[in-house]
C-alpha cells in the first residue's frame, strides 16, 4: 500500500517541484528568452541605423581605422588617472561620511563645507584650480616668507588631474557612504555597545562591513562616470584617449572622424564596466536571495 502511494506521488513532484510550479517557471523562462531575443534584435537594428547614418554623412573609415591603434594607446593613461582618482575619492568619501555623521561640530562643519563647496562648483573649474591656480597660491605664500612653497604647489598634469577628480568625486560619494552607514539598523549599534565595543570597533567590525553591500554598487557606477570625466585631463596635455583623438583630428582637419572614434571607444569601455558592475551587484546581493 505504501509503495503504491509513493509511486503515485513521484510523478507529481519531479525534482521536488510540483508540476504547476514547473509550468509557471517555464513560462517565466520563456518570457525572459523572448525578451532577450527582442532586445538583441532591437540593438542590432539600432546599430545598423547608426552605421548607415555614419556612411551617409561620408566618414573616412580608412582614416579612422588607421589612427585607431594610436588612440587606443591612451587607454593606459585613462585607467591610470581614473583608478588612482577613485581610490582617493573612496578615502575622502569615508572620511567625509564619518565627519557628516560625527557629533563633533568642528568635524561636521568641515565635512559639510567640503561637500557643499565641491558639489556646488563645476569640475572643469576645479581642474583648472589644481593645475593653474594652485601655483599662484604658492607664489603668494612665498611673498609672505614661505620659501619653496610655489614649487611644491606646482603640480604636473597627471597628479593635478588625479587630485581634481578624486576630490570632486569624493564629495559626491560622501553622501553614498553616509547613506550606506545609516542604512544599518540602530539595534546593531546598541547590541555592539552592550557587548562592550567602542564606537570605532562597532564601525569597523559591525557597521561598515554590512554597509559595503550598499556602498559598493554605487561606487562602481561612479567609476564608470569617472572614466568619461577623465577626458578633462586632456586640457592639461595628458596623452589619454581624448587628447590623442583631438590632436590627430586637428592636424589632419578630420575632427569628426576622430571624435566619433573616441566616443565609440568610451562607449565600449562603459559597456564592459557596466557588465562588471552588474556582476558586482549580483554578488553583493546574493545574501538577499534564496539559494536554489
Amino acid at each position: 500500500m505504501n509503495n503504491n502511494t509513493t509511486d503515485q506521488q513521484t510523478p507529481a513532484i519531479p525534482s521536488g517541484i510540483p508540476q504547476e510550479a514547473q509550468a509557471v517557471l517555464q513560462g517565466i523562462e520563456a518570457q525572459e528568452t523572448k525578451y532577450r531575443r527582442n532586445l538583441i534584435i532591437a540593438f542590432a537594428v539600432l546599430l545598423s541605423l547608426m552605421i548607415a547614418s555614419l556612411v551617409i554623412i561620408g566618414l573616412d573609415f580608412k582614416f579612422m581605422i588607421k589612427w585607431l591603434p594610436f588612440i587606443l594607446t591612451g587607454i593606459g593613461y585613462t585607467f591610470l588617472v581614473s583608478s588612482l582618482a577613485i581610490s582617493l575619492a573612496c578615502v575622502l568619501a569615508v572620511l567625509g561620511a564619518l565627519g557628516r555623521l560625527s557629533e563633533n561640530p568642528v568635524l561636521n562643519s568641515i565635512a559639510t563645507s567640503y561637500v557643499s563647496l565641491i558639489r556646488g562648483t563645476p569640475l572643469l573649474v576645479q581642474v583648472y584650480m589644481w593645475y593653474l591656480a594652485l601655483p599662484q597660491i604658492g607664489k603668494s605664500l612665498e611673498e609672505f616668507g614661505i620659501t619653496g612653497i610655489q614649487a611644491l604647489f606646482t603640480l604636473p598634469a597627471i597628479p593635478a588631474g588625479i587630485l581634481a577628480l578624486g576630490v570632486c568625486y569624493g564629495a559626491y560619494m560622501t553622501e553614498t557612504v553616509r547613506a550606506g552607514i545609516q542604512s544599518i539598523k540602530l539595534g546593531q549599534t546598541e547590541a555592539a555597545k552592550a557587548l562592550g565595543m567602542t564606537n570605532s570597533q562597532t564601525m569597523r567590525r559591525i557597521i561598515f562591513p554590512q554597509a559595503l553591500r550598499v556602498i559598493i554598487p554605487p561606487v562602481s557606477n561612479e567609476f564608470i562616470a569617472m572614466i568619461k570625466d577623465s577626458s578633462l585631463v586632456s586640457l592639461m596635455g595628458v596623452w589619454e584617449l581624448s587628447y590623442r583623438a583631438i590632436k590627430i583630428g586637428r592636424r589632419h582637419f578630420q575632427s569628426l572622424e576622430m571624435l566619433i572614434t573616441v566616443a565609440m571607444i568610451y562607449w565600449v569601455l562603459c559597456m564592459i564596466l557596466q557588465l562588471v558592475q552588474e556582476k558586482i551587484e549580483k554578488h553583493m546581493s546574493r545574501g538577499d536571495r534564496r539559494t536554489q
